[in-house]
């Protein structure tokens, strides 16, 4: 794979100071745990970092960002002939013909699913599973739309996998296998793993998982209005199409003025005060700014993803100068520093109590109420210890995870699911493990207590594919 161009901030017109504002404001949110960045300015790579344990070259869970991707498939199969947005949904599904009664449903179009406006008041995947477990597009289209499709927005995460499904259907392939030959060599983008709903197909509302270079390419492509090297990949006038406002997202609500949920919503891209993005939960974000000639490509994990993009409003935006700047070499080495030693804190946590080691060494720790809830799969805590060393095992069904403890900072722990462990502790009779799942932006911390020879467990943020600890990886095996 080859890497993309890179430069100083000032030789594209960055302004060193404005990142170096930007980074303050992301570390000191305690409500932001930002994970990678890369900035691109004139087509140059100008910033990047990421925070240890995250690494460059470590996919990562991009939740959301899954439907732009869905949608460039949308666009390539629209050039190919194999789709038209304004054919009923209905038509690429004539098994469920008799099925489909609802006039609303038999009028959903292509554009509709892939706009967000199918006429649901809001998000339809349990009702639709609820309506068939098997078949989500059943499901889906069994389920009446509340109003007329196009006249209403909804975030509704089984319109995109419908609009997936079709896709895979006319081409006999995974969104990943159409993709491949199309759109990811092309741009250079490696290694890539989709989730799969349980008929076998990528789920295409969620569930890519891929590098942060990864999407900054996406953002650059979409950027060059579709050409890769003077090659053009998306058919034209599609990223004109897939960008613009297609359905209004405020719904008159006043209180909402000033989000950047609230600008409109258009074929799996949002709108945005400035330019437009994809963005999956927990703060992962790719955004394009053409204004600017800039894309920012970011992973994290945050509940608060409107006060990432205020950061970037307040700090980035206005780092982006007219013109090349001089004299900034001194500025541009400090910032490329500090991008090279970023890193998250850990847990804090100190070394097994001397006065307790013999107690802990080969203890074991029973689940309590808040496994149950948090990690039903998991049957077990052991600590165990060699020399100066400890390990912490977790013991769930199909999965047995050692866990090694260092002395301070984070021990990365590639198999049987890459990790990064970090904590000690706390007092004598507490010992608190933060596992970092690194493929994804979640956390699981682990507590066990002595004197109870339980142990509890805890998300920082809750994985919404699943909640053994397991499945928090990248399904390997995807083209």
């Amino acid at each position: 794979m080859t890497t993309l161009p890179t430069s100083s901030p000032a030789a594209q017109g960055v302004a060193a100071s404005g990142v170096h504002a930007f980074l303050d404001g992301l570390e000191a949110a305690a409500d932001i745990e930002p994970h990678s960045l890369m900035i691109l300015r004139h087509d140059h790579v100008v910033a990047s970092g990421w925070w240890t344990p995250y690494s460059p070259q470590r996919l990562h869970l991009l939740y959301s960002i899954s439907k732009s991707f869905t949608a460039t498939a949308a666009g390539l199969a629209v050039a190919e002939g194999l789709i038209r947005l304004d054919d009923p949904v209905i038509s690429y599904f004539p098994e469920f013909e008799a099925d489909i009664t609802d006039p609303r449903s038999r009028a959903m179009l292509v554009r509709h699913v892939a706009s967000m406006s199918s006429g649901h008041l809001e998000d339809a995947l349990d009702r639709a599973r609820a309506l068939d477990a098997e078949n989500l597009v059943r499901g889906f289209l069994l389920l009446p739309p509340d109003r007329d499709p196009g006249t209403v927005f909804a975030y509704n995460q089984p319109a995109t996998y419908t609009l997936a499904a079709i896709l895979q259907k006319v081409t006999g392939q995974t969104l990943t296998e159409y993709l491949r030959p199309r759109l990811l060599d092309p741009l250079g983008i490696g290694e890539t793993a989709w989730i799969r709903y349980r008929t076998g197909g990528e789920l295409g509302f969620s569930g890519l998982h891929a590098t942060t270079d990864a999407l900054a390419r996406l953002g650059l492509l979409y950027l060059r209005d579709g050409v890769w090297e003077g090659k053009r990949l998306l058919p034209e006038g599609w990223v004109a199409e897939a960008s613009r406002a297609h359905i209004e997202t405020a719904a008159g609500n006043p209180a909402s003025v000033g989000s950047d949920w609230e600008r409109g919503y258009g074929l799996q891209f949002w709108r945005s005060r400035h330019g437009y993005r994809g963005d999956g939960a927990y703060g992962q974000f790719c955004l394009v700014l053409p204004e600017h000639d800039a894309v920012i490509a970011m992973t994290s994990q945050t509940e608060n993803m409107q006060k990432v993009l205020d950061l970037v409003w307040e700090h980035l935006l206005p780092a982006f100068g007219p013109g090349p700047m001089s004299g900034r070499q001194e500025e541009d080495a400090a910032l490329a520093e500090r991008l090279a030693r970023l890193a998250l804190p850990s847990v804090p946590g100190k070394a097994a109590p001397p006065e307790r080691a013999q107690d802990w060494a080969g203890a074991g720790f029973a689940p309590d109420e808040t496994v149950r809830e948090m990690l039903p799969a998991a049957t077990a805590v052991q600590v165990s210890a060699a020399g100066d060393s400890w390990c912490v095992t977790l013991v769930e069904e199909g999965l047995r995870l050692e866990l090694p403890l260092g002395r301070g900072g984070w021990t990365v722990v590639e198999e049987p699911m890459p990790v990064a462990v970090g904590g000690g502790w706390t007092d004598p009779d507490t010992l608190v493990v933060d596992v970092a799942c690194l493929e994804t932006p979640h956390h699981l911390v682990v507590t066990c207590s002595l004197p109870d020879a339980t142990f509890s467990a805890r998300w920082s943020t809750r994985p919404l594919h699943g909640r053994s600890l397991g499945s928090l990886r990248a399904p390997r095996g995807s083209v």
